[in-house]
């Protein structure tokens, strides 16, 4: 009987845990260069005396599903897609580097590029800031140049370049903030392999028709599990009435 109880109980748990999941990836299908994320879920057998009978569903950790979301034409010159494998570097919340696909820049008062997430946009000496400009342009190697305010467009000059970094997919992780790292917190390699594409943005890589899907799914999985833990409980009531029969 404990058996069908922790099968139950913990199957609920985690099924709850996939559904949040999926749920905030149908809550980002419109955000740009998201990643999709995904629960594992193992089993584990509970230590103790006698025979194994018991196990419990265990998460194997949350992972992304790193393939490359469509790309898309947008005409923004602020707007870049990342053709290629690699990574835009920004500034995290706690102050060090993390890595981006979200390419949708806008810039500050004061000059400072930053994403749409607010988050600031690394160049190669560090944040990249632009003086004051009449226009800007961004390269596909990741240049960025303007136009400096009452000059011509013959006076173009590059400020900085946008920094983009390899990760190793066997080691990056996502954190609660959205944004990649490696697990040990070594810096991504700096890499010219892959170009940027202005006037375009990577879209989501979510399949909403899959996410509305998995989410039912989820929503079955969960139903299931609260009837086994329901069934659990007659069983055991219909037991204790054949023993006070007795």
């Amino acid at each position: 009987m404990d058996r069908m109880l922790y099968l139950g109980m913990t199957g609920a748990k985690h099924v709850v845990m996939a559904q949040t999941t999926n749920a905030n990836n149908l809550a980002n299908v419109s955000t740009a260069g998201f990643r999709a994320d995904f629960h594992t879920l193992l089993d584990e057998s509970v230590p103790g005396f006698g025979y194994p009978t018991r196990a419990n569903a265990i998460s194997g950790g949350r992972d992304s599903n790193l393939m490359s979301g469509p790309i898309r034409s947008t005409g923004r010159p602020l707007d870049v897609a990342v053709n290629g494998d690699a990574w835009l570097a920004v500034v995290a919340p706690d102050g060090g580097e993390a890595y981006s696909r979200r390419g949708d820049f806008h810039i500050t008062a004061n000059g400072q590029l930053l994403n749409g997430a607010g988050q600031q946009v690394l160049g190669e000496g560090g944040p990249v800031a632009l003086p004051e400009h009449q226009s800007v342009s961004i390269g596909e190697d990741g240049t960025v140049s303007v136009v400096p305010l009452g000059q011509g467009p013959e006076t173009l000059v590059v400020v900085d370049r946008i920094k983009l970094v390899a990760l190793d997919a066997e080691r990056v992780e996502k954190g609660d903030d959205g944004l990649m790292r490696h697990r040990d917190g070594s810096p991504g390699v700096i890499t010219a392999e892959s170009r940027l594409m202005s006037g375009h943005l990577e879209a989501s890589n979510l399949n909403a028709v899959e996410a509305m899907v998995n989410m039912i799914n989820l929503s079955r999985q969960y139903e299931m599990q609260v009837k086994v833990m329901s069934t659990a409980r007659e069983i055991a009531d219909a037991s204790g009435r054949l023993l006070r029969l007795e």
